[in-house]
Order: C-alpha cells, then structure tokens, then sequence
C-alpha cells in the first residue's frame, strides 16, 4: 500500500507552524475532559468542573515533562549528556509514554493530597480518556512517517520516506487499534460494572503492557537502541513489568477489595 503522503505541518503562518503532532495531544485532552466529566458526573468524588480543569493542567504538566525526561533517560541519554540544552526542544520530538505516564502519576497523587481526594477514586475515572489521547499520538506518529514498522511482505506494507527503500508495517496504525480502540473498549466495559476500586486502574496498566509490549514485536527499534538483548526492545522491557504488575493487581483488586465502589464494606454492597 503507498503511504499517504501528508505534511506534518498542518499550518504555516511565517514563522508560526502548527504541526498535526501537536494538534493531536490539545484534541487527546480536549476528549480527555469531555470523558472525565461525564465519568465524575456518574460517579461523583467532589470534584467540580474547575478542579477537572486544575487535575487536566497538573496532568498535561506531568505528561510534558515526564514524557520528555523519560525519552532523555530511557532511549538517548548518551546524545543529550552531550547536548544538554536540547533537552528542551520539545518541539523538535522525542517522548516517552513511560516517562510521561510517571509524571501524570506524581501530578495526580501530589493533586488528590491538596484536594483531600482517595488517590484510586479519580484515577479509576482518569485512566479511561486515556486511550484517547494514545490513538491520537500513534496517529500523529503515522502522519510524521515516524516509529514505523518492521521489514515485512504483508499485503498492507509500506515505504516509509525515512525507512528507506523497505516495505514496513504501519505499527503506529497497529498501536492506534489496540493501546487507543482496544483498550478504550476494555476500559469501558470495566467502567460500566460495579467493581471494587483500583480494577480499572490496574486494568489499564495491565492492557497498555500487553497491547505495547505485542506491538512492539512489528515496530522498528529506535536506531540509536537497537534491540538489547535475544530480540527483546527498550518498549518490551519496560512495557512487560507493567503487564504483570497490572495484571496481577487488578485481581487482586477484584477479589480482595478492602472496601466496594461506594465506599461500604464488600459485604454491604
């Protein structure tokens, strides 16, 4: 299949230029508060539409900068210990899922302490709108022709402009449908039961490993990483604890809850 050949700037205004990359992470949080809103609207945990606005800022500060942080340290660390003040060139590229789902827990966990706000109530809400803003990312990743795919035959391959001469798969369209639609179903499923509280959280956490860590068996390595060791990627090793980790805590979660959704003892519910 050709790969469509689109601009990543979306815009250019002289020296303003609005790249489709960026669109894409102001459309993710714009959904994002569209769906906590309604998620808080069913299950109340007093926050009013200002502190969604306020837990939305502290978020996005938190992505930004531990996305960024995260692909510093986890996949170039070398090339910016030798240029430091390109740390901060956000604009040029260059972030982490890892770091920045970090960052967005520090916020979240530094913003339910000043709200008096049980850090699991809202994160069992907030955790769904992210899928979102995922399948927005891997779509702007797809557009900037960007983290593309292995070598491969399959019918729907393509040429990447800066794979070279190589028919690859599209991974980003792959990681859009399961880190964006997949999990977002999941998610939405879960949400929609009576479970005890942390089980979607943890459902998240859980799904994102297994969905990145299958996806990255089609993507492209980053070429200054490489594979690390018996074929195993940077993403694998950082995405299959979470699998595990998540995995194994939402059932806990699920079967030893120290108190149901509302608060009650399981056996009151």
């Amino acid at each position: 299949m050709p790969y469509p050949q689109i601009d990543p700037v979306l815009i250019h205004a002289g020296p303003i230029k609005v790249r489709w990359y960026g669109l894409m992470y102001v459309i993710g949080f714009i959904a994002a508060y569209f769906v906590l809103r309604s998620q808080i609207r069913r299950k109340p945990i007093g926050l009013d539409q200002e502190g969604i606005y306020d837990f939305l800022s502290s978020a996005a500060f938190g992505v930004i900068l531990g996305g960024r942080l995260g692909y510093v340290l986890f996949y170039n660390l070398s090339y910016y210990v030798s240029h430091p003040l390109e740390v901060f060139a956000v604009w040029e590229g260059g972030m982490s899922f890892h770091g920045g789902f970090i960052g967005v827990l520090i916020a979240g966990w530094l913003f339910t302490r000043k709200r008096g706000i049980p850090f699991m109530d809202l994160a069992d809400l907030a955790v769904l709108p992210v899928p979102i803003a995922l399948f927005m990312g891997r779509i702007g990743n797809f557009i900037n022709g960007e983290l593309f795919g292995r070598e491969t035959d399959v019918p729907w391959c393509m040429e990447f402009p800066m794979g070279g001469p190589i028919c690859r798969h599209p991974s980003e369209l792959y990681e859009a449908g399961m880190e964006g639609v997949l999990l977002f179903l999941l998610l939405f499923f879960l949400s929609r039961r009576n479970l005890p509280k942390g089980v979607v959280f943890w459902s998240f956490i859980g799904g994102y490993g297994v969905f990145r860590t299958i996806g990255e068996f089609f993507r492209q390595p980053d070429i200054q990483i490489g594979f690390l060791f018996d074929g195993i990627t940077m993403g694998q090793l950082l995405s299959v604890p979470m699998a595990i980790l998540g995995i194994g805590m939402a059932i806990r979660a699920y079967r030893v809850p120290s108190e149901g959704p509302s608060g009650l003892p399981p056996t009151q519910i």
